[in-house]
């Protein structure tokens, strides 16, 4: 087969079968590896669904059908047969650092010299996983921001130096806290909160990010933090402590999130497909924007 062979680990999640469907819309062929057959089972009949979906609502991604992206995706129970002359291979475990690791060990033994060995880690450290293997000069971290298939081929990023959750990850979570806070504290309703991100600062990050907006903001960046630098560090002295995420206000969250959405598999399944949805047309909206 002509076609450059990517292998997926581990195909339990949104991630997995997602990094399969990404890669076969870029004409790649694709093998899904799992200690469980029935998880391969699962996945190839998940993306099957979602791929025929896709098409029938005219959002499926690159060049080829439906069926000549389904006939690029097979799965394997055996690893070295899963890896054996794939240029890349995506693992997509759990958030576990030793299963991380033992995955990456084993892959370690089997691989050339040449492929690349990626992992899906939103919060690990890459030292940490991969320390100790004799391919680490292969192994990099490509966090794809879920749902992968949606955001992928878009804007890639280099990050200069190993911390913590990397870039993402921390941003995601500085919002997530003070968000908390404020529904923990009384100043916000959950639904509220949700309605100031997706109908407020959500609406101008879908096309330029917090430095540009400060620069937008004023008469350029030097401006604006003359302008506004006393009042950002007054409220952000008055943040407080890291949420412990439980208790009252996990349960307050919880039943306003159900109210909205309930926590059942349809529900939230019917409700990631209009996610999704919204999310490729902003897509080729940003598309068309940049090509204007």
């Amino acid at each position: 087969n002509a076609n450059p062979l990517v292998t997926g680990i581990y195909l339990d999640g949104l991630i997995g079968r997602s990094w399969a469907m990404l890669f076969a819309s870029g004409g790649f062929k694709v093998k899904l590896y799992d200690i469980e057959k029935q998880q391969i089972t699962n996945a190839l009949e998940n993306i099957r669904k979602e791929i025929k979906t896709l098409e029938q609502s005219g959002l499926l991604k690159g060049s080829l059908s439906s069926d000549q992206q389904l006939a690029l995706i097979s799965g394997c129970t055996d690893l070295k047969m899963a890896v054996e002359g794939a240029m890349h291979i995506q693992e997509c475990t759990p958030e576990n650092l030793e299963l991380k690791k033992k995955v990456f060990s084993q892959l370690d033994l089997i691989v050339d010299d040449k492929v690349v060995l990626s992992s899906s880690t939103s919060c690990l450290l890459p030292s940490k996983i991969f320390s100790g293997l004799k391919h680490v000069k292969q192994c990099i971290v490509a966090h794809p921001v879920n749902p992968p298939y949606y955001k992928i081929g878009l804007s890639p990023v280099r990050i200069l130096k190993e911390i913590d959750g990397m870039i993402l990850t921390r941003i995601q979570y500085a919002i997530i806290s003070e968000a908390w806070r404020l529904v923990d504290e009384g100043l916000v309703s959950p639904s509220d909160l949700d309605t100031v991100m997706s109908d407020g600062l959500g609406m101008r990050y879908a096309f330029i990010g917090p430095l540009e907006t400060m620069h937008l903001n004023a008469e350029g960046m030097l401006n604006y933090c003359e302008r506004y630098s006393e009042g950002m560090k007054h409220v952000l002295k008055t943040f407080g402590p890291i949420p412990d995420f439980s208790g009252a206000t996990l349960e307050n969250v919880h039943q306003a999130m159900c109210a909205h959405i309930p926590a059942d598999p349809a529900h939230l399944a019917a409700r990631r497909q209009w996610r999704d949805e919204c999310l490729m047309k902003l897509a080729k909206l940003k598309s068309q924007m940049q090509a204007e």
